[in-house]
């Protein structure tokens, strides 16, 4: 049971296509694409059944609701909650971009390096923090969707609102890991979904199904940076993740919907550069890897060894049901607190971060600023990855979903003093429908 948490941008606004600082001033309107792009949002999201519809009362965000609401025949329940207002930015708002940097050089430094720590003045001249401020209200709009939309429901809510705002609520979400805010790409029009499940410790337990999926615009990936960008993809399907067995570091090859996953990966990323290419060099990654490579026949595929799955040691090949037998604690504990399991003959999750992540940097390390690479491997390596690019701790590993056959998107940052952007996490959206339907169960 839980309850889905669908965080939606609104579409392309006027202010937007004029380089504006919008804030919370309600002078930005919808464009005619961002008319659009809420239209084809409300068509990819009428195969859902939503119960609940939030929104910003400002004028972007609410032509864009009811513009989505036009697209999907369901009566659900829309409130405008001021919970959702964008970030204020006082006197900044309505000042193009350019006239910011002139007019208040190190603010602006500031508000790109260290948002948290930037201050401004209202038209009043009173001083605030902004993202201070916006993380408050973020805080106080979860806690009142919890109370009305408790995780032991089956429910479906669909949040409507801003670039600032919604990224807030995923720090929220996410238990608020440090530098946040810059780790996070929100394209207008973007889909977002998060299950937040009960807990026996916490309010609730939040897993990233999605992140800025655009998919349904029809307008393949983000558009690249000037930065190097890495694909990184999980392994289709085996037989042993349709039966939910513990593969580790046991060879298992990919059964036929795991190739078809993985040329649908291929025909979703076909137009898109691929510099270089690198896989764990187990079968099922490298598999995958060499279907992609067929719409990237000069590409030259590198095996990495620190990229294979973590060993689960004597759990290996098992069902749940059969570890649960003999290990029942050490099961309990490894879904509770991954972080302080020793696998069984096996792994920690800290030696496969040290050895996933040190991979990851050798990577990136070596790309030009061009380039854009194309890396293949599994279930745990690729959360320790992205966990690691969150900010988030070995400890949050189920907060990251990785489907079979998914797709994220890294921006790798020039600068190694700041975060690298994850411009998309887990798209699966070439697999056919919006959720993410691939196999669930163990790694």
């Amino acid at each position: 049971m839980a309850v889905r948490l669908i965080l939606v941008r609104h579409g392309l606004s006027s202010f937007n296509l004029e380089r504006r600082i919008q804030g919370r001033n309600d002078l930005s309107t919808l464009t005619p694409i961002g008319q659009d792009q809420a239209f084809l949002t409300g068509k990819a999201l009428s195969e859902l059944s939503i119960n609940a519809i939030y929104s910003s009362p400002l004028k972007r965000a609410s032509e864009t609701t009811k513009n989505i609401i036009k697209s999907f025949n369901q009566k659900s329940k829309l409130t405008f909650d001021e919970g959702l207002l964008e970030i204020e930015l006082g006197q900044w708002s309505g000042m193009t971009i350019n006239e910011v940097k002139e007019q208040f050089p190190e603010d602006f430094k500031t508000w790109k390096q260290q948002p948290e720590a930037l201050t401004l003045k209202k038209v009043n001249g009173t001083e605030f923090k902004p993202i201070k401020d916006l993380i408050n209200q973020a805080d106080k709009f979860v806690k009142k969707i919890i109370r009305s939309h408790p995780p032991e429901k089956e429910e479906t809510i669909l949040l409507i609102a801003h670039n600032a705002i919604i990224r807030a609520l995923i720090l929220i979400l996410l238990r608020q890991p440090t530098q946040g805010f810059r780790r996070l790409q929100l394209d207008n029009a973007s889909i977002s979904i998060f299950n937040l499940k009960p807990s026996k410790t916490k309010a609730f337990e939040a897993q990233i199904e999605c992140l800025n999926n655009t998919c349904h615009l029809n307008q393949g990936l983000p558009k690249k940076t000037e930065n190097p960008r890495v694909l990184l993809v999980r392994h289709g399907e085996t037989n042993w993740n349709s039966e939910g067995r513990f593969q580790g570091q046991i060879d298992i090859p990919l059964n036929n919907t795991g190739k078809a996953q993985a040329s649908a990966a291929q025909s979703f990323l076909s137009k898109v550069s691929i510099d270089k290419a690198f896989s764990s060099s187990m079968t099922r990654p490298k598999e995958t890897a060499e279907l992609i490579l067929k719409s990237h026949t000069d590409t030259k595929l590198k095996l990495e060894n620190g990229l294979i799955e973590i060993a689960h040691g004597l759990w290996e090949g098992k069902l749940e049901s059969e570890i649960k037998e003999e290990w029942p604690e050490l099961l309990s504990l490894w879904k509770e607190s991954p972080q302080n399991v020793q696998m069984p003959e096996g792994e920690t999750i800290k030696e496969v971060w040290s050895r996933s992540v040190q991979s990851w940097q050798k990577i990136c390390s070596e790309l030009k600023a061009h380039e854009t690479a194309l890396v293949v491997a599994h279930d745990a390596v690729n959360k320790t990855i992205l966990c690691h690019l969150l900010g988030l701790t070995e400890a949050d590993i189920w907060m990251v979903k990785q489907g079979n056959g998914c797709v994220s998107v890294i921006d790798i940052n020039s600068n190694i003093d700041k975060p690298d952007l994850i411009t998309c996490l887990n798209l699966t959206s070439h697999l056919g429908g919006l959720l993410d339907s691939t196999a669930e169960g163990a790694l």
